[in-house]
């Protein structure tokens, strides 16, 4: 894909097949977790805020996907077998993140954000 794309469908449209399933279904994910997040378009990835601040990223590059700003060190042991740096895991489109632990942390940083906003 080239250039920036103005929003997640034509992010998703830019991708090979399998990357667009995989992250297509990682947005529905996302969405239905947390229908009132925000999406666009930040860091030239898909990104969601909820709340006014950033909940979590996704994106594809040549050999992989990837999910951003997650806790992965809170995670780590749902995320054995996932390539992992602090705060990204990456995956390949053949072995998707799990639907659930996707849930899990989006639910996590929901609630990471909610213990910050009644400070």
């Amino acid at each position: 894909m080239s250039g920036v794309a103005k929003d997640v469908d034509e992010y998703l449209a830019g991708l090979p097949g399998e990357q667009r399933v995989a992250l297509q279904k990682l947005r529905e994910t996302i969405r239905s977790t947390a229908p009132e997040a925000t999406e666009s378009i930040s860091y030239k990835l898909p990104a969601y805020k909820y709340k006014g601040r950033p909940l979590i990223y996704f994106g594809a590059a040549r050999n992989h996907c990837a999910v951003y700003a997650i806790d992965t060190d809170l995670h780590k042991d749902e995320l054995v077998g996932f390539d992992m740096s602090k705060g990204t895991v990456r995956f390949s489109p053949d072995k998707p993140l799990p639907e659930a632990l996707v849930r899990e942390l989006v639910t996590a940083k929901i609630e990471e954000i909610e213990r910050g906003v009644k400070k």
